[in-house]
């Protein structure tokens, strides 16, 4: 148990428009952090972390388990809440993983500056890629990615506004837009994506702090959920001195 100083000191909710669920994940993650627990550490009882952060014992259990799925901690049975014992790192996961989740796995901060936040309708060509009608309404945001507040990326994405309620009242200052789908039951399933070297313009030079004419590698994907409905197009372009991918290739 905490003693009183320790407890003043700890996490507090915001009144920020993410779920509790995700703000509770957090303030787990970051009790986790300041206390400097290594693997294999138990957790406070779920009274306990229900009584600290405000919460209900279903809100805590589904931010428990999002930091199970995340590889963070592990349940036992009877027993609790432990943190796992890390994974070996990746370089570019083989699932389909948020830039948000990414970072917290690599044990960095993400952030972003949002560029762009409005509501728009649909072209022609993004009403064919998205399977929705021309001038429909998508959510339009752009934003420059940072790791460490350090500028990683500029991630350009549409999303099917009608899929997701509310979305474009979310903070994506700090809020995954992954986790901002899922909180509206919207879950997502498979990414078709292309990547290709290209060098970066006078404007996407200017947010990412680099020279123009600099590589950057350009992810360009589109999203389908469960149910196989495109949901979102993104393209992101890293910046090729500060992102680098790796995978691994195995005979057919």
């Amino acid at each position: 148990m905490p003693d009183n100083a320790s407890a003043a000191r700890a996490p507090q909710r915001s009144s920020g428009a993410a779920p509790l669920w995700s703000q509770a994940a957090d303030l787990i993650r970051e009790e986790i952090a300041r206390r400097g627990l290594a693997a294999g550490a138990r957790l406070p009882s779920e009274r306990e972390l229900c009584t600290r952060f405000d919460i209900s014992r279903v809100t805590l259990r589904k931010a428990l388990l999002h930091l199970v799925d995340q590889g963070l901690l592990t349940a036992s049975h009877g027993r609790g809440w432990f943190v796992a014992t890390p994974a070996p790192a990746r370089e570019w996961p083989n699932d389909l993983e948020s830039f948000s989740a990414t970072a917290r796995r690599k044990h960095m901060t993400p952030s972003s500056l949002v560029l762009r936040h409005e509501t728009v309708v649909a072209s022609l060509d993004d009403a064919d890629r998205l399977d929705v009608p021309a001038g429909a309404p998508l959510l339009r945001l752009d934003r420059v990615r940072l790791l460490n507040d350090v500028r990683i990326a500029v991630d350009r994405t549409l999303v099917v506004a009608d899929l997701a309620p509310g979305i474009a009242e979310a903070d994506f200052t700090s809020a995954s837009l992954f986790e901002e789908l899922r909180a509206r039951g919207v879950e997502l399933d498979r990414s078709e994506a292309t990547i290709e070297a290209r060098v970066a313009d006078a404007e996407l030079a200017g947010h990412l702090q680099i020279s123009a004419g600099s590589p950057v590698l350009c992810l360009d994907q589109t999203i389908h959920t469960r149910e196989q409905r495109p949901v979102l197009l993104s393209t992101v372009e890293y910046c090729g001195e500060r992102y680098r991918l790796r995978t691994t290739f195995q005979p057919g």
